[in-house]
């Protein structure tokens, strides 16, 4: 049995007939006694039957349908209580996060939720390989994921906001000999020791793509995923790495350098599973994400 079965059978005990119950709810005689005998074959005992040409309810049927109004309001209760749940201004909103996009995201969040009657925050790190971030959806409201601009899109289960198409430049200490060009190619680079992530992580593909550039494979001597220690490797003249032009914060002996000749840019991207918006506090989140991705597009002049 269903509500809509029930329904049906309350408003024929009511109004003492299928024309005036069709009449009532919209529907067609004949659909209302399809749905009767459905019901009817659900029950172990007779719920209507024939009072002359009229179609009346047996005392099991009529003790059904008085259960049907007591099932009625509680799915109104239940639909009232969704419905404040959903368009709770402050309501709770996880977000999960890579390192980079975590220091530049998080901070403007914080901040933009932290009046009483704004979304509650629930913010994780999760740095993980590419393919692995569709899969956080299920554990997050919003997830911050990244993968290079060539890459294959993301999963069509997943909805996508695009937060920023992030440059990635060449880093390197501001006393090295590079430091003085203004850009550089594959063939300036290809020598050096090289700082990257870890196998799996979006970088690599264009630390790969340089090197193929290059008609060489790379030097790569450490790996470390987290910028702001590559920063710091950098500086102490541990090798050149590739790093992200906006989201990670500025050292002051490292420079970034504009490299030519490879494709390497990055998506910053929000994903979620299309459901989560429904809710007003995700939707509220989400614009602020966006918004903060301008704000950054538009220091840089982008």
């Amino acid at each position: 049995m269903n509500e809509r079965q029930l329904r049906i059978l309350r408003e024929l005990g009511e109004l003492g007939s299928v024309t005036a119950a069709a009449e009532a709810l919209l529907m067609t005689p004949s659909a209302i006694s399809q749905q009767l005998r459905l019901l009817q074959r659900s029950v172990p005992v007779p719920l209507t039957e024939r009072d002359g040409r009229r179609l009346v309810l047996t005392d099991a049927g009529q003790a059904l349908a008085d259960a049907a109004a007591g099932v009625e309001t509680a799915l109104a209760r239940a639909r009232h209580s969704m419905d404040e749940f959903v368009d709770r201004p402050d309501g709770g909103v996880s977000v999960a996060a890579f390192h980079s996009a975590a220091a530049a995201f998080f901070p403007v969040l914080l901040s933009a939720c932290g009046a009483a009657d704004r979304p509650r925050l629930t913010l994780a790190d999760e740095d993980v390989a590419q393919d692995r971030f569709p899969r956080l959806t299920r554990e997050y409201d919003l997830v911050l994921a990244h993968r290079l601009d060539h890459a294959p899109s993301w999963p069509r289960g997943v909805a996508v906001t695009t937060l920023l198409r992030e440059p990635l430049d060449v880093a390197l200490p501001t006393g090295h000999p590079l430091a003085a060009r203004g850009s550089l190619a594959p063939s300036d680079v290809a020598d050096q020791p090289w700082i990257t992530v870890h196998d799996g992580f979006p970088l690599m593909a264009t630390i790969e793509a340089i090197g193929a550039a290059a008609n060489r494979p790379l030097d790569v001597v450490h790996r470390i995923n987290e910028f702001t220690v590559v920063a710091e490797a950098v500086a102490a003249g541990g090798g050149l790495a590739l790093m992200p032009r906006w989201t990670t914060r500025p050292h002051p002996e490292v420079v970034l350098r504009p490299l030519d000749g490879v494709h390497a840019r990055r998506h910053i991207d929000a994903l979620h599973r299309p459901e989560r918006t429904a809710r007003r506090a995700v939707r509220t989140v989400l614009a602020e994400l966006v918004g903060a991705a301008a704000a950054i597009r538009s220091r840089d002049g982008g």
